[in-house]
């Protein structure tokens, strides 16, 4: 008889905010997502810097 191996899978560290955030890739190639896309841009919005902006803001300051 064949024993079954469990392997121990880790999950990966992410932001307290994006908890449970799980991104997974069906049969047919379609992206499936724990959190709809709107939650996601507001979290990217809010904590990573555009560099393509960045100029902007560097206008606003002078």
């Amino acid at each position: 008889m064949a024993k079954k191996i469990k392997e121990k899978v880790d999950l990966p560290k992410v932001h307290k905010d994006l908890e449970g955030f799980d991104v997974t890739i069906n049969s047919f190639g379609e992206i499936q997502m724990s959190y709809n896309i709107e939650k996601i841009n507001d979290f990217l919005n809010n904590k990573v810097e555009d560099k393509k902006l960045k100029h902007l803001k560097e206008d606003e300051k002078s």
